[in-house]
């Protein structure tokens, strides 16, 4: 059998004759070059912000309570999350949803129209890290068609279908509005198409779309009571802060008995 010799190589090359049929010797594996560590935080900061970007024009997004309107589920400076999934592909909010949408215009007061208020916060919320201001949080109670009329022996009637409010509504009221902490009547016209009409769980301490109708008590009433369905951000589905008040929001059983607009 015929050999190649080879001259001797000190360090790690092989020593000696190499014989037909033996494997080359294999090359010495290649270090990976890391980056260093300013340009890898860089990186991965980087994929968070787009990570986060994606997540809050897609998904989730939060939110915190700027009053007192949504008591007792919901207090002032609790922090909520709100998913957009429900009302994607043409999806619409539907009955007994809490949602969050931007301010229609003159329906926040100058002290809860406030977001952060420092650079850091600004930029989280930008991202979708931070609760942001500028919106508010109520109940649908009607959707595009819904007849709605204020009161049955105190409760609210949706296409006539009188709604059982004790499982949500702060103990104590019942019909009120509009923020006058006084019972009144009023009958809402039919929702028009792509709007909702909303109210605050705390009736008689929420400007809600009760506020701005049309009544014997209020005269100053040129705002629409509707909200416009691209308004809503998404619908509400958890108390996230604080920690030991966690849970989960739904929907209540009530709506479900609701008939079909006329």
């Amino acid at each position: 059998m015929s050999t190649h010799e080879r001259d001797d190589v000190s360090g790690d090359g092989p020593v000696g004759p190499l014989t037909e049929g033996d494997d080359p010797p294999a090359e010495p594996a290649r270090k990976r070059k890391h980056l260093p560590i300013w340009q890898e935080t860089i990186l991965l900061l980087g994929v968070a912000m787009v990570l986060a970007i994606v997540i809050k024009a897609l998904f989730v997004q939060a939110f915190y309570i700027p009053s007192e309107s949504m008591e007792p589920g919901l207090v002032e400076n609790d922090r909520i999350l709100v998913q957009k999934v429900s009302y994607w592909f043409g999806g619409s909010p539907s009955r007994g949803d809490v949602v969050v949408f931007e301010d229609p215009g003159g329906w926040l007061p100058a002290s809860e129209d406030t977001g952060p208020t420092n650079v850091f916060t600004k930029a989280m919320a930008k991202v979708g890290l931070y609760p942001t201001g500028g919106h508010l949080v109520k109940r649908v109670i009607g959707v595009a068609g819904d007849v709605i009329v204020c009161c049955d022996e105190g409760r609210i009637t949706v296409n006539g279908q009188p709604l059982e409010e004790d499982s949500y509504l702060q103990p104590g009221v019942d019909c009120h509005g509009p923020m006058n902490g006084t019972k009144c009547s009023w009958e809402v016209p039919p929702v028009p198409e792509g709007h909702i009409f909303v109210m605050g769980d705390n009736r008689a301490h929420s400007a809600d779309s009760s506020a701005h109708l049309c009544t014997p008590d209020v005269t100053e009433c040129s705002q629409n009571p509707f909200i416009d369905v691209d308004l809503v951000v998404g619908k509400v589905f958890v108390l996230a802060w604080p920690r030991d008040r966690f849970d989960w929001v739904g929907r209540p059983e009530t709506f479900d008995d609701v008939p079909d607009a006329p």
